[in-house]
């Protein structure tokens, strides 16, 4: 799959709506995506997409590759008799990005979208306190350009549908592409690329692809995942840290988009699920073994403040080594991110690299 193929493929699964909990357009694209390359894929109970590359020797090390096809969002709290929607948060939103944002609301039969926008007051009538102040999520209110309550219900909108940003994909200039929800279709094309790098090359692990559920929601989607496979050794694909090199974050980090994959070595959420990842060490050295047979740069973040399934993935059965790694992101969580896709075909080479480079003397144990 070459960077055109990549790209068309990112810009597919951007343009997907896909909000957690309600992932089964993602899920269907890519059960049929990796379809093409194995015939052991299968959807499980909770929405996790399963594709298994059986190894050459059963003693290998077992290993889960994941994404997570979910995005964060809304979910419709109540319909206002007038007609305006009220909205409450699903995931890591950031409130000062949606006044006048255009979204779309699923019907509660999940057959149509409706498109709406989020209402800002007119600039003529906004006092100067106002102009600086962000609204709250309880404070704020979609117009589809409905009348009334009864119109929105006829059009199938209900009390717990799902809301989005409404999907987008551009490419700029050089490899740099935006669009909506690349954390983490970015790491699902990565998947469908890893799986069309794999179909022809031997490795003697037996190897799941997992498109997975729930990341932006409950962080436990992968983690029925890896009950199913059984998994040895997971990869996290999920952003391979921020790009510290925007005027508003420079100097926060060494990550510059465009200089290689990352490696996220530690990750820490202080913020009530006390819960983060410390890569495994040797995983960590597989991992810059791989690269350096490859002749790629890899780039190491530190993410305090953010977490992924990965840190509970990593306490299932006797205990699963664990690493992430992705392309570097900008402006997470927004309506509109971005990634480089040189990084992004370099991070497919690098995992399958790894995949057909682990053996039956590999020990995934930490010490």
């Amino acid at each position: 799959m070459n960077k055109q193929e990549l790209t068309a493929l990112l810009r597919d699964y951007c343009m997907t709506p896909s909000l957690s909990g309600y992932e089964s357009k993602m899920a269907y694209r890519i059960q049929e995506d990796f379809k093409a390359y194995t015939d052991d894929v299968r959807i499980d109970k909770i929405g996790n997409v399963i594709a298994t590359f059986p190894g050459t020797d059963p003693e290998a090390p077992k290993v889960m590759v994941y994404a997570h096809t979910d995005s964060l969002g809304f979910i419709v709290r109540r319909i206002d008799d007038d007609g305006f929607i009220r909205v409450d948060r699903l995931g890591g939103i950031p409130e000062k990005v949606l006044p006048a944002l255009k979204v779309l609301i699923g019907t509660e039969d999940g057959k149509s979208y409706i498109t709406g926008m989020f209402g800002n007051k007119s600039h003529h009538l906004t006092s100067a306190d106002e102009k600086f102040k962000v609204a709250t999520i309880p404070e704020l209110y979609i117009d589809i350009g409905a009348k009334s309550a009864e119109e929105v219900r006829a059009l199938g909108i209900e009390v717990g549908c799902p809301v989005v940003y409404k999907p987008d994909f551009e490419e700029l200039q050089g490899d740099r592409v935006i669009g909506t929800a690349i954390d983490d279709r970015a790491g699902c094309a990565n998947l469908v690329q890893v799986a069309s790098l794999l179909k022809n090359r031997e490795h003697a692990s037996t190897v799941f692809l997992v498109a997975t559920v729930w990341e932006e929601f409950n962080i436990r989607g992968a983690v029925i995942a890896c009950r199913t496979t059984h998994p040895d050794i997971a990869i996290a694909i999920d952003g391979g840290g921020l790009d510290g090199c925007t005027p508003d974050l420079k100097g926060w980090n060494n990550i510059k988009m465009g200089d290689g994959p990352g490696m996220t070595k530690y990750t820490f959420h202080s913020r009530g699920t006390l819960n983060g990842t410390i890569a495994n060490t040797k995983l960590v050295n597989h991992t810059l073994k791989a690269a350096k047979k490859l002749g790629l740069n890899i780039q190491r973040a530190s993410g305090f403040g953010g977490v992924n399934d990965g840190a509970w993935v990593q306490l299932e059965d006797k205990g699963v080594a664990i690493i992430e790694i992705g392309s570097p992101f900008r402006y997470t969580h927004t309506p509109v991110e971005m990634t480089d896709m040189g990084d992004m075909v370099q991070v497919g080479e690098l995992i399958t690299e790894m995949l057909c480079t682990f053996d039956r003397d590999f020990d995934p144990s930490r010490f």
